[in-house]
């Protein structure tokens, strides 16, 4: 189990309360914030290293446990066993998602650490997807979607309301989520006249990003990692 001190407890506006792992850079700050939304499989040790990732590139980082409701706080689900995390993950919905979305956000723009509205979102999987959500309902300056499940068909008509550039990430051998709902989303968004940045990668699979699983493709991540801290550096002002 991490630290308990990278905790915090938050009041979720159904009534629930959810924890969240944070990390924090070192120095004075204010920081850009962002917030970072977990795979199916909970806020696991991948996601506590990415979020200390990112905060030693500068940003304040905050990742939601979006399993509150149904799971003990530290939940891990195994890669190998979706049968047991179904049930936490059909114990969410997208209302609720945003609830969890909007206590995240409020944290950190209440953190003295964290500069007054500059936050940002990325998500994997169905992070990638709870990225895109809350970037409609939030002002957020940027959010990043890897592989996000079902934008398309549920989500694509939230696009006029997007409010920050959006970065996508695809992989071209991701057998999960068809071409065509990858053409609806940029179809979308470039109806709504939005600002997006659509990236497939042609030779990497659906969660090559997660080191702990054996889709991973260390040169794809490499890839993605810079194309997304130069995202975050344009659009949070770092």
């Amino acid at each position: 189990m991490p630290n308990e001190q990278n905790y915090v407890s938050l009041s979720v506006a159904d009534g629930t309360t959810m924890f969240a792992y944070t990390a924090v850079p070192a120095g004075q700050g204010p920081f850009p914030g962002l917030i970072l939304f977990q795979e199916a499989f909970g806020v696991n040790s991948n996601i506590r290293n990415l979020a200390d990732r990112f905060a030693a590139e500068g940003y304040v980082v905050i990742a939601p446990e979006l399993f509150h409701r149904t799971a003990p706080k530290g939940f891990e689900g195994s890669y190998t066993d979706f049968a047991a995390i179904a049930p936490h993950f059909a114990g969410i919905n997208d209302e609720l998602l945003g609830h969890d979305a909007r206590a995240a956000f409020d944290w950190l723009q209440n953190n003295p650490l964290v500069r007054k509205g500059d936050i940002a979102s990325t998500g994997y999987c169905m992070g990638g997807r709870a990225s895109f959500l809350a970037n409609s309902l939030l002002p957020l300056k940027a959010a990043i979607s890897y592989y996000g499940g079902r934008i398309a068909p549920d989500l694509v008509k939230r696009a006029p309301s997007l409010h920050g550039p959006m970065l996508f990430f695809w992989g071209g051998l991701d057998k999960h989520i068809p071409h065509e709902h990858v053409e609806t989303v940029t179809g979308e968004l470039k109806a709504a006249g939005k600002h997006f940045i659509n990236v497939e990668i042609s030779y990497a699979d659906h969660g090559f990003f997660n080191e702990e699983k054996p889709v991973y493709n260390p040169d794809a991540a490499a890839e993605a990692w810079a194309l997304t801290l130069a995202f975050l550096k344009q659009h949070t002002g770092k």
